[in-house]
């Protein structure tokens, strides 16, 4: 049986519903239910299938989840190898849903805390790993974006609203890394991640060109065209807010020394989103996500790979499409574990939503559903076996039986 047969026959059934989870159902329309998820019982003698999230009722989460069921229903082994890489008796666990669009989760060896974005609420939290607490890790995030950890243990942050790359240094100060290409801002510098070479790769779409992510442009721009948009308030600050109007998509590499190299092109990749390298750091993975704000044109929504050749890529190519049971997935960030198998979350139609496994051919062999589309996710805890997952407003992490591949 195909995957794509199988999620369609996932997300028909009708679960039955466990005395350790059974939902009170009251009314007609609960008795009707209740009547249905008899009936469809009764012709699976034996079988007692857990709620997930394609059930009706759907899981809840939470302190009002209750006992978890082990194996997790929404942890969904394609090939046997995935089993490999999970861990039977972990559930996936959602520890807050407060945020408003949450991206760019990173963890700190040192701190052992993950740092997170809240990116339209502008927001830089920090989930802390022995209290599990979600506190605020800076007053105000500037609509950032990815962070990453360099191999020095100094956070990076891709700032929307000043359209730009900074890094805090350890004695407390920022330095900017980048805000202009060949004279001109940049658009919204999206995802980062550091090279052992000191090098930092970084994608620059326009997601951050408007309102709600950033700021749009100065009138005139792609994205204010009639200039009706009041593009520089909502930042009380003096001085240059960055760039002001959008530019060509571009993949960009700082060098050790600073230099800004553009490594792609919007000709050669179009909305440039998550990337990440192999363990090897001979490939460089890359997301292309639908068009942003000021585009015509948007990406084809695929994972494409690279060679990497000192300061250059080559070879580029399609990774995977992100096709699933007829359904164009929306791919976003993206981690390799250490054995080079790339986990990548996306967001689709309830049920295939959530985060997609593929080993380093290429091939699905996993998938985590998810109540919502996850944007991004990265592998923390003192083991870095745990798989920290941003869903829309929510922060979801499982315990996997694989470690994700980081700087060391």
């Amino acid at each position: 049986m195909s995957e794509g047969t199988k999620v369609q026959t996932e997300d028909k059934r009708l679960p039955a519903l466990s005395m350790a989870r059974r939902q009170v159902l009251s009314g007609a329309a609960g008795l009707a239910c209740l009547g249905a998820i008899k009936a469809r019982a009764a012709t699976i003698p034996g079988t007692v299938e857990p709620p997930s999230v394609i059930s009706q009722p759907p899981r809840a989460w939470g302190p009002k989840a209750g006992p978890s069921y082990l194996p997790d229903p929404d942890v969904i082994a394609i090939d046997p190898s995935f089993r490999d890489l999970t861990y039977f008796a972990a559930p996936i666990r959602r520890v807050w849903d407060q945020g408003g669009w949450l991206e760019g989760p990173a963890w700190s060896s040192e701190g052992r805390f993950l740092v997170l974005s809240d990116v339209i609420r502008s927001r830089a939290l920090r989930y802390i790993w022995e209290t599990g607490e979600i506190t605020d890790f800076r007053p105000d995030g500037y609509a950032a974006n990815g962070n990453c950890f360099d191999f020095d243990g100094r956070l990076v942050v891709c700032e929307d609203f000043f359209r730009r790359v900074v890094r805090w240094e350890h004695d407390g100060s920022v330095k900017v890394l980048a805000d202009k290409f060949e004279g001109k801002g940049l658009n919204s510098p999206n995802d980062i991640v550091p090279h052992p070479d000191g090098s930092l790769w970084f994608t620059d779409p326009g997601y951050g060109t408007n309102i709600t992510e950033g700021h749009a442009d100065e009138p005139g721009g792609p994205t204010n065209p009639d200039g009706k948009i009041r593009w520089n308030i909502g930042r009380e600050l003096t001085g240059e807010i960055g760039g002001t109007k959008r530019q060509s998509d571009h993949v960009f590499r700082i060098a050790p020394d600073g230099t800004l190299q553009a490594v792609l092109q919007e000709k050669d990749l179009l909305d440039p989103n998550g990337l990440c390298f192999s363990p090897d750091y001979k490939k460089l993975y890359i997301v292309s996500t639908p068009k942003g704000p000021g585009q015509k044109v948007g990406g084809d929504q695929a994972i494409h790979v690279y060679d990497v050749k000192g300061d250059g890529l080559s070879n580029g190519r399609i990774f995977a499409d992100m096709k699933l049971n007829g359904a164009q997935l929306n791919p976003d960030g993206i981690r390799v574990d250490v054995f080079g198998n790339l986990w990548c979350g996306a967001s689709g139609p309830l049920g295939l939503c959530g985060v997609f496994v593929f080993n380093p051919a290429g091939k699905l062999i996993g998938r985590i559903r998810l109540p919502q589309g996850c944007s991004n996710l990265t592998f923390g805890g003192p083991k870095r076996d745990h798989l920290f997952m941003c869903a829309a407003g929510s922060l979801f992490v499982l315990q996997v039986g694989v470690q994700g591949f980081a700087p060391s």
